[in-house]
């Protein structure tokens, strides 16, 4: 076994929508099992602080009393730089699959560089939509019995925190492709990008089709997750996208014929 790595930033735990205090406590405690503590809830539909959520915590009411909460994913993502969705169901979108082994790895490296990595966890009921899914870089699978699937919340945040915990005390980082390429880009960085890029394809009619909209926006999304931008490359984009605006709106010289 190697030496055992402290690393100050830990992966964050966000549940999008969750339904029921209890489920919420179990993640708590599953979370400290295995060091984690940055729990992130989003718009949780009963409170993280009651007695039914404290008792499931079984003694991890800190990760409860230190939750953040937040109105929407993108505020919850927005100061990390990467980040991954549970989830078992397929979706209409070009997405790296990964197992809780492999993003584990690659969340390690990225913290040794000193990148924030979080994951996503949908509610228990339905999961998560496609337009949280679009938010992250990669989507994560347990691999279970294929004639039954059934995880519950806490189940799967377990996972997440036991790999997590052995990457840290045995693992070696994968920081292959991120060397030398400058500073990530924050997920707020990116949301910034894709608002400045959709107000622009929205003033030139390319989004005009309402119905075709949404899986459009995630698609042109899902390209810029895919490449893993720094900040610069998120500034150079920008710039690239203002001065095509700048041009089109600049009359043009109309040459007749002689």
């Amino acid at each position: 076994m190697g030496e055992k790595i402290d690393l100050e930033i830990k992966p964050s735990v966000v549940l999008v929508e969750p339904q029921l205090a209890e489920n919420v406590g179990t993640v708590a405690r599953a979370m400290l099992n295995f060091g984690l503590n940055d729990l992130r809830l989003v718009e949780p539909r009963e409170h993280w602080l009651g007695e039914n959520a404290i008792a499931a915590a079984s003694g991890a009411g800190i990760v409860l009393e230190e939750a953040k909460i937040f109105k929407t994913t993108e505020l919850a993502v927005a100061d990390l730089h990467t980040v991954y969705a549970m989830t078992g169901r397929q979706r209409d979108m070009t997405k790296m699959i990964m197992s809780p082994n492999s993003a584990v790895r690659k969340m390690h490296g990225d913290v040794v560089q000193g990148k924030r990595p979080g994951v996503l966890f949908g509610p228990e009921a339905s999961g998560l939509n496609n337009d949280n899914i679009a938010l992250a870089d990669a989507i994560v699978e347990i691999p279970t019995n294929s004639t039954f699937k059934s995880l519950n919340l806490a189940m799967a945040v377990l996972v997440l925190g036991y790999e997590w915990f052995l990457q840290t005390t045995e693992g070696t980082p994968d920081t292959s492709l991120d060397v030398g390429r400058g500073r990530a880009a924050t997920k707020r960085e990116l949301q910034g990008l894709f608002g400045h890029l959709e107000g622009a394809l929205d003033d030139c009619g390319f989004l005009r089709v309402q119905e075709k909209r949404p899986h459009m926006v995630r698609s042109i999304r899902n390209i810029f997750q895919r490449a893993r931008l720094t900040e610069q490359e998120v500034r150079t984009f920008r710039g690239v996208i203002s001065g095509l605006v700048t041009h089109a709106s600049k009359p043009r010289k109309i040459v007749e014929d002689g």
